[in-house]
């Protein structure tokens, strides 16, 4: 992969900060907006792809006015249509600007190649490998996690079944402040007893409330059950490996971290009542969850539900697999009945009682909408996850699109919300639909 090298690029002048702090918490963004901004290679026959260098322009404008809001100290996009990537860019910084970074601090420049922690999209590659095992028939989405945990029955929660966690209906979404103690992630009996010692907060399969952490760590215990490795072998070996992916596991190796773009708080700080909804269903508040995520211990630990690192391109290129029905370059991963499976609806607008908002839920995805969705509207049939706070990746099989977007700022409620969805309102408007006769996802 090409790319161009920002090491050597001059850096605009940058304002002194004022001497109060911005309470908005935005960076410094630098009026030329092309030395910060990197590209790797990109299809150059559009015409054929359905799409136009004017409307990929068009798209990465977007972009482009999202970081001059200030929230984003990097954002990377990739696009792929039909297979072929259509855009693959990065703009700002990975590291040294954020909104409390000093003017001296280094600043090393976000490239295609930039690895962001992507977390609760985390839950896409969490799903795939529990439904990759059930394809094998090592274990069953319908069954008891107690059949696989006896221990976990414990409470009351004998009833919830492995789809139950991964559709956020098991009713135990939430865990002890104590487990999020960072030097007892890589400790599985404490983080087993802390699984079985957990209280439902609602019967099981009744109601919808987003299981931020808990789910993840229950399905890798599970998985390690019945096939004798970690979750992050596991997912390495089986899908991984054999597709040529450089990152998309939980956490990194200690020598890449390093490499890591840095998580930011930015934006206003969350105010009741937006702060205390999200932080029940984070399980810590939003700032510290944030911090938290730049601890060597967080990135290379493994955290099912919130720690794999990887890149806006082999994020897209993992939605590719999806959308290819299982199989890339002649290697096939999954059956395409095994996706069919683990898109098809489960919640259809339900109201999430852990984030108080209407969702459409599948088996470990969330689903687009026809008016308004996470994917930008008329998305019916899209599927993809939205990661804390705005890291997306989804694919759009009416649209031929697998996208992965990268963002390193975490502001809850800003000013530059809108622009988010205007983005990827124009990544659908600039791909129109395609024929989809014969494809995977519309055999029966």
């Amino acid at each position: 992969m090409s790319m161009i090298s920002l090491e050597n690029l001059p850096i605009p002048p940058i304002p002194r900060l004022p001497l109060v702090p911005d309470p908005l918490r935005r960076i410094r963004v630098p009026r030329d907006l092309g030395s910060v901004t990197a590209r790797s290679d990109e299809a150059s026959a559009l015409e054929a792809l359905g799409m136009t260098p004017e409307g990929i322009e068009r798209i990465w404008a977007r972009v482009e006015r999202l970081y001059r809001s200030g929230f984003y100290p990097a954002i990377a996009l990739c696009v792929r249509r039909q297979g072929e990537v259509v855009l693959d860019r990065a703009i700002g910084h990975a590291r040294g600007n954020g909104p409390s970074d000093r003017e001296d601090t280094e600043r090393v420049p976000a490239t295609p190649a930039t690895p962001f922690p992507i977390f609760s999209a985390s839950k896409v590659m969490t799903t795939v490998v529990t439904h990759l095992l059930e394809e094998r028939g090592l274990l069953h989405v319908g069954d008891r996690v107690c059949e696989y945990i006896p221990e976990y029955a414990a409470h009351g929660k004998q009833v919830i079944t492995i789809e139950q966690l991964l559709s956020h209906r098991a009713g135990v979404p939430n865990l002890p402040a104590d487990a999020f103690d960072l030097d007892r992630f890589g400790d599985r009996e404490f983080m087993l007893e802390m699984l079985c010692a957990a209280k439902p907060r609602s019967r099981p399969g009744k109601l919808l409330s987003y299981h931020a952490v808990s789910g993840g760590f229950v399905i890798a215990e599970i998985v390690r059950r019945v096939t004798g490795r970690d979750i992050r072998t596991v997912l390495r070996h089986e899908i991984l490996k054999p597709l040529g992916f450089r990152w998309g596991n939980y956490g990194v190796s200690a020598r890449d971290v390093g490499r890591v773009a840095l998580s930011y708080p930015t934006g206003p700080p969350a105010l009741p009542p937006l702060s205390t909804v999200l932080e029940r269903a984070l399980g810590l508040p939003p700032d510290e969850v944030t911090v938290r995520s730049n601890d060597r211990r967080f990135l290379t630990g493994i955290v099912p539900s919130g720690n794999v690192v990887t890149t806006a391109n082999e994020l897209s290129r993992f939605f590719e697999l999806l959308l290819a029905g299982g199989e890339l370059g002649g290697v096939r991963i999954l059956e395409p009945r095994t996706i069919r499976r683990a898109i098809s609806e489960r919640a259809f607008r339900e109201i999430d009682f852990s984030l108080v908002a209407p969702l459409r839920h599948a088996s470990g995805f969330m689903l687009g909408a026809s008016a308004f969705s996470l994917f930008g509207p008329d998305t019916d049939e899209a599927f993809g996850h939205l990661g804390f706070t705005n890291v997306l990746g989804w694919a759009d099989p009416e649209r031929a699109l697998s996208v992965g977007l990268m963002t390193s700022g975490k502001p809850m409620l800003h000013p530059a919300l809108g622009d988010l969805w205007l983005l990827t309102r124009a990544i659908g408007q600039e791909a129109p639909k395609v024929p989809r006769k014969g494809v995977w996802f519309t055999e029966s």
